[in-house]
């Protein structure tokens, strides 16, 4: 069966339930599109954990390497990182028991996919974490 995206209803809740959301490949770099992203997702009211190895912090945040060392529970697992990358950040989603698997727009791993819907992850592909916010939950105000 071909992969579908949950409905418009369903990403809302997820959304309007999400706790921390670790964003996987975060620049540091304000022009990026992850960093604008994320930072508009942060201004909105979201909790944003950066993970990337190669920055200390970002958005006022402490950065980790992986998602294995963040010491909270997450709820969504944003990836900014080519396709052909995915799959050990699905891996490590599982292990850290995350809700979600949210693979930005452009980006799609059927296997990453599989990982983490078996194990009862819902999984989002090619969209865009902030359009959706934006779209789904317009009244969202800090």
């Amino acid at each position: 069966m071909p992969f579908e995206n949950p409905s418009r209803e369903t990403i809302k809740q997820l959304l309007e339930e999400a706790g921390a959301i670790a964003v996987v490949g975060l620049s540091d770099k304000p022009d990026r599109t992850s960093y604008m992203v994320a930072s508009a997702m942060q201004a909105r009211g979201y909790r944003i954990i950066p993970v990337n190895p190669a920055a200390e912090r970002i958005l006022g945040e402490t950065c980790y390497p992986s998602l294995l060392e963040i010491p909270e529970p997450v709820s969504i697992v944003n990836v900014f990182r080519r396709s052909d990358q995915v799959v050990p950040i699905a891996e490590q989603a599982v292990q850290i028991g995350a809700k979600v698997f949210w693979l930005q727009q452009g980006i799609v791993n059927e296997e990453a996919a599989r990982i983490c819907a078996e194990r009862g992850i819902t999984v989002i592909m090619d969209r865009c974490i902030k359009v959706e916010d934006a779209v789904t939950r317009p009244e969202r105000h800090v």
